[in-house]
């Protein structure tokens, strides 16, 4: 069959079109940034320290490094961050390894981008350890690659993992749609010129230019996420 639609205007159609979906882990597909603050409760407790609970808000979302760094510095803690990290990432790897949690629409929504072949990736802050247990749950045949937080010189809130995720499925980051539930992936997101859309998990995020808030991952389906992009042009 012939297209009767001028060729100018299929190539401003494609290159409108959204290209590829990369998704946050913890608090967006699945509901561990509890499991994160219970596991720094009970290590800094096993340290002798406890955690003020309006600490949970600086941390959550953040990369391994700067909040075990800042609790670190809190506390007054004596242990070295390399040593926290393994202690955080071991007492975290035994929550999960009694079952991780989906959130509300996360497995509606990856089953209907893999059956319309929507390059998905899954772009979190935790260690390769901790995203490749997770992965089991939410079914790695969902992802054509993750991107771990030591993988990557400058994790979140740099733009380096989206733009990594990008180039691994060869798509424009502005053609990009990304699932975040912090300030934190949000700001890493935009930062790498990607259409945001925000599912607060434990502190509000405000609705800005390029960026839509919305209450669960039940609202967010295939073609919410090619009508964000063609309102981006």
């Amino acid at each position: 069959m012939t297209s009767t639609v001028p060729a100018s205007l299929t190539r401003s159609a494609e290159a409108a079109a959204l290209q590829a979906v990369f998704l946050d882990m913890d608090g967006t597909l699945v509901d561990t940034e509890g499991f994160w603050w219970d596991a720094e409760v009970e290590v800094f407790a096993d340290l002798g320290h406890r955690l003020d609970e309006a600490w949970r808000d600086v941390v959550v979302g953040g990369p391994m490094t700067r909040s075990a760094g800042y609790l670190i510095e809190a506390t007054g803690a004596d242990i070295t961050l390399p040593e926290l990290t393994v202690l955080l990432n071991d007492r975290f790897e035994e929550r999960i390894g009694r079952g991780v949690p989906l959130m509300p629409g996360a497995e509606r929504l990856l089953t209907e981008l893999a059956a319309h072949n929507v390059p998905t990736a899954l772009v979190s802050a935790s260690h390769r350890r901790i995203i490749d247990r997770v992965l089991a749950s939410l079914g790695p045949q969902h992802f054509a690659l993750s991107v771990a937080g030591d993988e990557v010189p400058r994790t979140k809130p740099h733009p380096d993992p989206y733009l990594l995720a990008a180039q691994g499925v060869g798509a424009d980051p502005s053609r990009c749609a990304v699932v975040e539930d912090t300030a934190t992936g949000v700001a890493a997101a935009e930062a790498a010129g990607c259409r945001v859309v925000a599912v607060p998990s434990v502190v509000p995020i405000p609705p800005a230019d390029g960026r839509v808030v919305v209450a669960s991952l039940e609202e967010v389906d295939l073609l919410f996420l090619r009508t964000l992009i063609r309102a981006k042009q």
